[in-house]
């Protein structure tokens, strides 16, 4: 199962990925609510898989992703946003993210695409 860091600025939502998480055996290795955090905390814990939500306070996860996959090019990311902002998926698969997760979203949708690039084949 894959150690994950959830970024999201919303406390509720970083709960309700954590649960999810947490239920179906992945561990969350950090939590973090901006992008600058992010960054050291990425550097510190070294996730398998980062959660990241695009709209963010201060620079938007999209920046935040590419300063993160400046410093590691290896680093997997799933963007996270909410529904019908298709500019931004194709935005961010360009940045370099793996995957995209709509919200809100369906817990078997999130975990399918957690699976599918945390694991390898």
């Amino acid at each position: 199962m894959a150690r994950v860091m959830i970024v999201d600025n919303a406390e509720f939502m970083r709960m309700i990925i954590r649960n999810i998480l947490l239920i179906h055996g992945h561990e969350v290795v950090a939590e973090v609510s901006d992008e600058e955090e992010a960054i050291q905390t990425y550097l510190e814990v070294k996730p398998d898989l980062v959660l990241m939500d695009i709209i963010m306070p201060t620079i938007d996860g999209k920046e935040a992703s590419q300063k993160l996959l400046a410093m590691d090019p290896e680093a997997k990311e799933i963007m996270c946003s909410s529904l019908g902002q298709q500019a931004l998926i194709t935005e961010s698969m360009k940045i370099g993210a793996m995957g995209f997760i709509v919200k809100p979203f369906e817990t078997s949708g999130m975990l399918d695409v957690i699976r599918k690039i945390a694991e390898p084949n």
